[in-house]
């Protein structure tokens, strides 16, 4: 079976960034700010999340 599962990591408005698989992205959703992806792996969208934070572009949680 082939994992095709995506991952995006999108900025709340709260500041907060979450990282999110394709299914949950919708451009109706108010509270998105910005998103970026798509990443491959769940881990991929951890790191570059990490350094999202360190750059000051979302808040840890």
């Amino acid at each position: 079976m082939n994992n095709t599962q995506n991952w995006y990591i999108v900025k709340q408005n709260t500041g907060n960034c979450e990282i999110i698989p394709t299914e949950q992205v919708g451009d109706g959703n108010p509270d998105i700010i910005e998103q970026w992806g798509p990443f491959d792996s769940r881990e991929e969208a951890i790191a570059r999340r990490i350094g999202l934070i360190r750059a000051g572009k979302c808040q840890p949680q």
